[in-house]
């Protein structure tokens, strides 16, 4: 079994194990090891605008809003954008702040049909440490040490 085959197996088993209605679910250091490996992935961050600006970006990363701010009003474009952006084909990669978004996205992508939505868990930020009161001390994109730059 190749790796891409053992990464894309233990994210199918850990969406099922919890009835999650995508394909699979991904620690980040295994969305990125996988955006490595697969030709044609494609990470897809639903983060607002405003959010890219403040905490960062990760390269190469497509940017669809999910939610807008102010507000959090739905992006009611949000599955034409993705069409416009990726190929049919495509494994998708969802990752928001914290992983919620994100698996709403990959959810809603799912149930529109698109069959290789996968959320990325802990997000570019991960869990909120409840003893501080901040985030990039628990997990995350950000603290596993993966690649994001300030914009």
């Amino acid at each position: 079994m190749g790796r891409i085959t053992e990464l894309l197996d233990t994210a199918h088993n850990r969406s099922q194990a919890n009835a999650w209605p995508f394909l699979g679910a991904l620690l980040p250091n295994e969305a990125h090891e996988l955006l490595q490996l697969a030709p044609g992935a494609r990470l897809i961050d639903v983060r607002a605008r405003a959010e890219l600006e403040l905490i960062g970006t990760i390269p190469d990363a497509v940017h669809i809003e999910w939610q807008s701010w102010p507000g959090w009003t739905l992006n009611p474009h949000f599955q034409t954008q993705l069409i416009q952006a990726t190929d049919p084909e495509s494994l998708l990669i969802f990752i928001c702040r914290s992983g919620h978004r994100s698996y709403r996205a990959a959810a809603a992508c799912a149930e529109a049909g698109r069959g290789s939505c996968y959320n990325v868990l802990e997000g570019l930020e991960g869990d909120l440490n409840k003893a501080t009161g901040h985030r990039n001390e628990l997990n995350g994109w950000k603290q596993r040490g993966l690649p994001w730059s300030q914009i």
